[in-house]
């Protein structure tokens, strides 16, 4: 969600119970899963570092807190330096953490309808799973999901402008 706010729809900052609320409609809400990382720190953690951090962990406290709701954090993985110089990052575990709690949701009948916001296909296999155990899953999406999860999901909806300007706090 975060990627699809920054990268679509600059500046917005949503509500989270609110996203919640308008992406389950009128159907019955076991629990919203968040998934993510915390932001990576050196040894020792630069000024800037921990400040970042502070803040991430706030807002995944905050967001801990909300009824119904579940963080799932992963790490994130440091990987050197790109041909620029920058530093390069990747979050691991996350995509296995959602997958694994779809698939035991689905597999236990807890769910009838799973609500991804994704467009990453790493989820397709979890995705196949989850339908195979007569889940229905609907994907929200940004401008690019991955073709072949677009593919797999049962019913697509991309996000507007209209939607999220009616989720901003």
């Amino acid at each position: 969600m975060e990627n699809v706010l920054r990268q679509e729809f600059p500046g917005r900052r949503i509500d989270y119970q609110k996203l919640s609320a308008a992406l389950t409609g009128e159907a019955d809400l076991l629990r919203t899963y968040y998934y993510h990382s915390l932001p990576y720190q050196g040894t020792p953690p630069t000024a800037e570092q921990q400040a970042r951090y502070a803040i991430r962990r706030n807002f995944f406290t905050a967001l801990d807190r909300l009824p119904r709701y579940t963080v799932r954090l992963g790490r994130l993985s440091n990987l050197g330096l790109d041909q620029d110089g920058r530093p390069r990052f990747e979050q691991k575990q996350v995509d296995i953490l959602l997958g694994i709690d779809l698939v035991l949701l689905a597999a236990k009948h807890l769910i009838q309808e799973a609500i991804l916001v994704t467009g990453d296909s790493d989820f397709i296999p979890a995705v196949t799973v989850a339908k195979a155990e007569g889940v229905l899953v609907r994907l929200y999406h940004g401008v690019n999901p991955h073709n072949s999860l677009w593919q797999e999901a049962d019913e697509r909806v991309p996000f507007t402008l209209p939607f999220i300007t009616a989720l901003q706090r």
